[in-house]
């Protein structure tokens, strides 16, 4: 198994751009905890534990607003239950809960990645986030994390925000060179429909960021992290060599995961290897809370070959090593017709991808992965 994602959804307030599960309600915390390691608990004996876990990650919400005791017990429940194998340990943390001790605790308990969400050190836009952090505590924070012996930090960027200048974001970047991190997830901003950014857009309040700047800021991110020897291996990500994710890299390559905690999603093979399922927790704390984990059965969406060759071809896409032409005949018994292969040599001539026994994708092809994906997998 490539990893298990452990989904802590407690949060002090709503980012304003935020869709992924999240509760304010951090005195069920205890019962949380509770909850989780009977969930783990309950896999005992199951098809899960048969693999070697690889990864483990802790996102969320806001998984530092954990007490590292109470981490602490997740991970004794994971070690009791799994055949825990990790090269990689991931904890999500924001920088108003960091202290030199807490990260020490972390350490001991075997955490060694830590992604710590900045966002920004322009004191407007963590405003307009309404992240919880100050700049100050933001660059306290990065001290703490270069001296904590942790092996490899990320930090998360948000670019292409309202009303953010080329100037903003170069003096962002600036800021993270000072600290040379090993890691960095920079996002252009997305604005979902049922967020408070995603609200003001519909009542036309706000106007997002237009389309070529946003091409402009993401051309600065590449450009300025590479001269900092952090190269893109992602849409979204980068790293110094040795440095990249591999919990979520195993995402990419479809890898088995299981996701523990409300709202978690997993995705496992079948034992024939010519069918998958993904499924996902319930999005409701009170109803994990209540939750019979040995009894629930596993629902979820079953995925013939060709929905995953096509899933695999939209995630590798995304990546700088593309997909293995080769890896999709054999594993997803998936060949591309004659229109595919028109359409990708048209990319390629375009400056767009590179063909030969991987389809990948340029720096200009990235930018519109998504785009180049859909037309690939519906070219006629």
């Amino acid at each position: 198994m490539s990893g298990i994602y452990i989904h802590v959804p407690f949060c002090k307030q709503a980012c304003s751009y935020c869709d992924f599960y999240f509760v304010t309600r951090p005195q069920q915390k205890g019962n949380y905890v509770e909850a989780l390691i009977q969930e783990i608990q309950s896999k005992k004996g199951s098809v899960f534990t048969q693999e070697a876990v690889n990864t483990l990650y802790f996102g969320g919400g806001t998984p530092s607003l954990l007490e590292a005791s109470e981490v602490s017990r997740i991970m004794d429940a994971l070690a009791s239950t799994f055949k825990l194998r990790t090269e990689e340990v991931t904890f999500e943390l924001n920088p108003d809960d960091v202290t030199a001790e807490y990260l020490a605790d972390l350490k001991k308990v075997g955490v060694n990645r830590v992604s710590m969400g900045v966002q920004s050190f322009d004191a407007n836009l963590l405003q307009f986030m309404n992240r919880t952090h100050t700049a100050e505590e933001a660059l306290r924070c990065m001290h703490l994390l270069k001296d904590s012996g942790i092996d490899v930090y990320s930090v998360d960027l948000i670019y292409g925000n309202p009303g953010q200048t080329v100037e903003m974001l170069e003096a962002d970047l600036e800021q993270l060179k000072q600290f040379d991190p090993p890691h960095i997830s920079a996002y252009s901003l997305t604005i979902e429909p049922n967020t408070r950014l995603g609200k003001q857009v519909a009542l036309g309040r706000l106007l997002p960021q237009e389309d070529e700047q946003v091409e402009k800021h993401f051309e600065l991110v590449e450009k300025a992290l590479s001269e900092m020897g952090i190269h893109r291996y992602e849409v979204s990500n980068f790293g110094k060599k040795g440095s990249e994710a591999r919990h979520n890299s195993n995402y990419w390559e479809h890898e088995n995961y299981l996701g523990l905690g409300p709202g978690a999603h997993s995705f496992w093979w079948d034992t024939d290897g010519r069918s998958a399922k993904r499924w996902s927790n319930e999005a409701d704390l009170k109803k994990y809370l209540e939750q019979d984990f040995k009894t629930r059965p596993v629902d979820g969406e079953e995925m013939n070959l060709k929905e995953l060759a096509e899933e695999r071809i939209m995630l590798g896409l995304r990546t700088i090593k593309g997909v293995q032409l080769e890896e999709l005949i054999v594993h997803y018994e998936y060949s591309l017709s004659e229109a595919q292969s028109q359409y990708l040599e048209r990319m390629q001539k375009e400056g767009k991808a590179v063909l030969g026994k991987n389809i990948r994708l340029t720096s200009k092809g990235l930018r519109i992965a998504d785009a180049i994906t859909l037309d690939l997998l519906t070219v006629k």
